[in-house]
């Protein structure tokens, strides 16, 4: 469902997939190639919310913020991903059930861990692992972490393209 909220109405392009069990409200914009998969709530109703090009949302996640929030291009969250973060840069991966608090920003080619609890305001430095509860930075990702997050989001673009192609109730 896409909804406007105070005279504010999502801007979803038009070659992006947004499953029709989705509910995205208010001051949102999604950008091209972008797949927001079911029972995903996105509320730009706080602050805005923008989600680059290329980017997934998987299943259950949820998207709010009480300030402005930025989401950038060929990034992924995974499955039950709780985001009120401030910025994912580009090229990031957050983990399945991961819960990311406000006022976080996360450097390029990094990756927060499935599960993983970041605290509010934290400062991940781009090519950063982080895990656990607190979530901490545990090292620098690899060329092989790099992989892992572009075929990652290379997967899903190419699935929203599937998905749209297949036509639907998608807003």
């Amino acid at each position: 469902m896409i909804r406007e909220f105070q005279g504010k109405k999502p801007k979803i392009h038009p070659t992006a997939f947004v499953s029709e069990f989705a509910y995205v409200i208010g001051d949102v914009e999604i950008d091209e190639y972008t797949m927001i998969l079911p029972g995903v709530i996105i509320r730009g109703d706080s602050g805005k919310i923008k989600i680059g090009k290329r980017t997934n949302i998987q299943d259950n996640s949820v998207v709010h913020s009480d300030a402005d929030s930025w989401i950038g291009d060929d990034s992924t969250l995974g499955h039950a991903v709780v985001w009120h973060g401030r910025i994912l840069s580009n090229n990031c991966l957050v983990g399945n059930g991961a819960v990311v608090n406000d006022g976080v920003e996360v450097g390029e080619l990094s990756i927060i861990a499935a599960g993983s609890v970041v605290l509010e305001e934290a400062r991940i430095p781009e090519r950063t692992i982080v895990t656990g509860i607190p979530g901490k930075p545990r090292g620098e990702t690899t060329e092989k972490h790099h992989e892992l997050i572009k075929r990652t989001a290379s997967h899903y673009t190419q699935r929203g393209k599937n998905y749209k192609a297949e036509g639907g109730l998608e807003g």
